[in-house]
């Protein structure tokens, strides 16, 4: 059944096997439902593991780490070759190009990317636990990307030999399960595919097995053994689950289900790239994005950065979508603006890469030789500017933890810099930023443990010393500010300008990565027009966007601000990145400049004069917009014995939480609720504890809200003190000094 291809053969297959013959997918499911282990059986099939390791080995959990805390934490990548039958009898070989990704919330980046760059996704769902948290993140996400799932009920094992439930009472549960994941892709399938994407045991696109016990079966799979589902619950009254294995092979019905209905590169890109790509379809670089067309104008995405273990090396993963990637090429990022060489160009099987010498549209890559952030387009360097890039990625979850870094020794603080870069360029949902007062980082992410995991790996090539996890709060204005007239220190230079809320529809827009500061400035306005609700003269006229925070130039006859406007833009960055009230992030923010006078010797226009006067106009008109703190939100998801729910209540409603949702599900209720970040921290062991160690739970980003207003004040100062500032918060009267008034 099994053909191991030698490298050439592989090679040969990358770049000549039939594209209906091709599936690019990723594997995804809430932590512990057993993805990896399901992924071993795949390698098993393809000759690359042992029968006695397969689900014990977790092979694509190649990092220490991983194995230590046995999680997945890093999207593993693996290229296998499968021989299939079809029910004629006919075999046919297929390509299969695998991401096996993780499954908690920490690394729901890893998830984003992943899906990115395929067309399918067996999504994994625990039969005890049911659908949970993570469960919907993944189909939300999967859906966003366009990739068409299949499912597969693992641990099926659990509810026959520990439960003991009855067939009935079991295929009610896997009913349970189908029902609520097919309401959620109704909800989140793209236009037109909500009930053709469904899910169904009746037309085998949905499998049920057991990963640890290693077998599953579908509907094919009864039908092609004459048995039933009743013949598995024999085979464990007789303790006979070698048989099991050797009859109803996990990978099987796993591989069948993804050839029969999951996409080929060509029809997965006909739904994918007018999802993810915003130039005009029906032109030469639209059609050959549309079709696959490995003949077309280069283009490819960077989805992610392999840094290896050992050697720290960054290998750049992705997909190409049109043209050939040739390892001759000189290829332009479409982001940094620059060019790059290739070193080494080939395909990945976990940790190494097998080379190849040109990689054409509907395949995975690796490529050694440079590093650029994940999310990055690229394109051929004679073809730059000639080409729209590909919409950012977009993630669920924020930076809502920061832990502050510091050299132990402080000659290292530039190599700091260049290490944390690098891990930040492979996770783009983490984030930092320097200090440069108190020469330490602040490295901000999702939750502790992807802080954690940043941490140990930075640890590895520069000694630090790290602080406590903090919560990272937002500011926002709520009304328009006052407009100010600030002047420089040397009153030469004047600058009228007000704050103001941005629009949700344009939060939203930059949020997704439809807006940003890398488009043409004319697309940029037209889409801001036409979903955005914004004046096109107006909305050409943007300087600069820093996350959610927009700034623009509304003046008219002003001579010289060009001279000043990098300074502006810069101390504009450093005030979103720490504002009035707490110096935390600003967000959902637009700042209008509306009339300025700019001096004709740039001896009286230098950096200090501009970046006071500006802070002063920022930190004014901000305090006059009844700005607010808010907190981030956590989504909590328990599923706990029925017998708990009123400690798992007093339990969230002890941490500032409210009860949203309870659902009896048999034995079980399941408690959805929703508290701050803040109280989240050390929960897990007060749940474990409160339920004798018998929920199971998840966690979800649900954004941010208002501190309570009782608390608001107390939050602020504590903020201020733990960051050395003064714990009263400023008026407008600091600044007064550099406000302009006419005499």
């Amino acid at each position: 059944m099994v053909r191991v291809k030698n490298p050439d053969e592989i090679r040969d297959m990358i770049k000549n096997h039939p594209m209906e013959l091709r599936r690019v997918f990723s594997i995804a499911a809430h932590i512990d439902h057993g993805k990896t282990t399901t992924s071993d059986y795949l390698l098993r099939k393809a000759g690359l593991m042992s029968d006695a390791d397969a689900g014990k080995k977790v092979m694509m959990d190649s990092d220490e780490e991983e194995q230590e805390r046995g999680i997945t934490i890093f999207t593993s990548v693996v290229l296998l070759n499968y021989e299939y039958e079809t029910k004629e009898g006919e075999k046919q070989s297929y390509l299969f190009e695998i991401n096996d990704t993780p499954g908690h919330i920490s690394f729901t980046g890893e998830v984003s990317r992943a899906l990115r760059g395929s067309d399918g996704v067996i999504l994994l769902v625990d039969a005890l636990e049911g659908v949970m948290t993570q469960t919907e993140t993944n189909i939300r996400l999967s859906l966003n990307e366009k990739c068409k799932p299949v499912l597969f009920i693992n641990k099926v094992d659990r509810l026959i030999s520990e439960l003991r439930l009855a067939p009935g009472d079991v295929f009610q549960k896997i009913d349970n399960i189908i029902n609520g994941v097919n309401k959620l892709i109704r909800d989140n399938a793209p236009k037109g595919f909500g009930k053709d994407w469904q899910v169904s045991f009746k037309d085998g696109s949905v499998a049920v097995g057991s990963a640890k016990d290693g077998w599953a079966f579908n509907m094919t799979t009864l039908m092609r053994l004459q048995i039933t589902p009743q013949d598995v619950f024999a085979k464990y009254d007789e303790d006979d689950k070698d048989w099991l294995r050797q009859n109803l092979p996990l990978e099987e019905p796993l591989l069948e289900m993804v050839i029969v209905h999951l996409p080929n590169p060509i029809e997965g890109q006909k739904v994918k790239i007018p999802a993810i790509w915003g130039g005009d379809i029906k032109s030469p670089e639209g059609q050959a994005l549309l079709n696959c067309d490995r003949n077309g104008p280069l283009m490819g995405m960077i989805t992610k950065i392999f840094i290896e273990p050992k050697s720290k090396r960054p290998t750049l993963i992705g997909r190409v979508f049109s043209g050939t990637l040739r390892s001759s090429d000189t290829l332009y990022l479409v982001g940094k603006k620059t060019s790059a060489r290739i070193k080494r160009l080939g395909v990945m099987e976990i940790t190494d890469i097998l080379d190849v010498d040109e990689v054409p549209a509907g395949n995975l890559f690796a490529i050694y030789g440079f590093i650029t952030p994940a999310g990055e387009t690229f394109i051929k360097e004679e073809d730059k500017g000639t080409l729209t890039p590909f919409e950012e990625i977009s993630y669920v979850a924020e930076p809502v933890v920061s832990r502050t870094i510091k050299p132990k020794d402080p000659q290292d603080i530039a190599k700091l810099g260049e290490v944390v870069s690098k891990w930040i360029m492979a996770d783009p949902t983490a984030a930092f930023r320097h200090d440069q007062e108190s020469k330490t980082y602040v490295l901000s992410g999702i939750d502790p443990l992807q802080i954690e995991i940043l941490v140990t790996r930075i640890q590895e090539q520069v000694q630090i010393d790290v602080s406590d996890p903090i919560i990272v709060y937002r500011e926002v204005p709520t009304k328009a500010g006052i407009s100010v007239h600030a002047k420089s220190p040397n009153g030469h230079n004047r600058l009228m300008i007000h704050v103001q809320p941005l629009n949700k529809a344009t939060i939203d827009l930059i949020s997704s990565g439809k807006v940003n500061n890398d488009q043409e400035r004319r697309d940029r306005a037209r889409i801001l027009q036409e979903e955005g609700g914004w004046e096109a003269k107006r909305a050409r006229r943007i300087w600069h966007i820093q996350d959610t925070n927009m700034i623009i130039d509304a003046t008219t006859g002003v001579q010289r601000l060009d001279n000043i406007k990098q300074y502006i833009i810069q101390v504009f960055i450093d005030f979103c990145n720490g504002a009035t009230l707490a110096k935390e992030p600003l967000m959902g923010s637009l700042f209008t400049i509306t009339d300025a006078t700019v001096h004709v010797d740039p001896a009286h226009t230098g950096f200090t004069e501009i970046f006071q006067m500006c802070l002063a106009a920022y930190h004014t008109t901000f305090l006059t917009s009844d700005p607010q703190l808010l907190e981030p939100m956590q989504i909590i998801d328990i599923k706990v014995p029925s017998d708990y729910v009123g400690n798992m209540s007093k339990v969230i409603t002890q941490h500032r939480g409210i009860i949203m949702d309870m659902i009896q599900e048999g034995e079980n209720t399941r408690i959805r609720g929703k508290l701050p970040t803040a109280e989240t921290i050390d929960l897990a062991d007060e749940i474990r504890g409160s339920s004798s160690g018998r929920a199971f739970f998840g966690y979800e980003f649900t954004g941010f809200e208002r501190v309570p207003t009782n608390l608001e004040e107390e939050t602020i100062e504590a903020i201020r003190v733990r960051k050395e500032l003064a714990p009263q918060v400023p008026d407008v009267s600091n600044w007064e000094r550099f406000m302009y008034k006419r005499t």
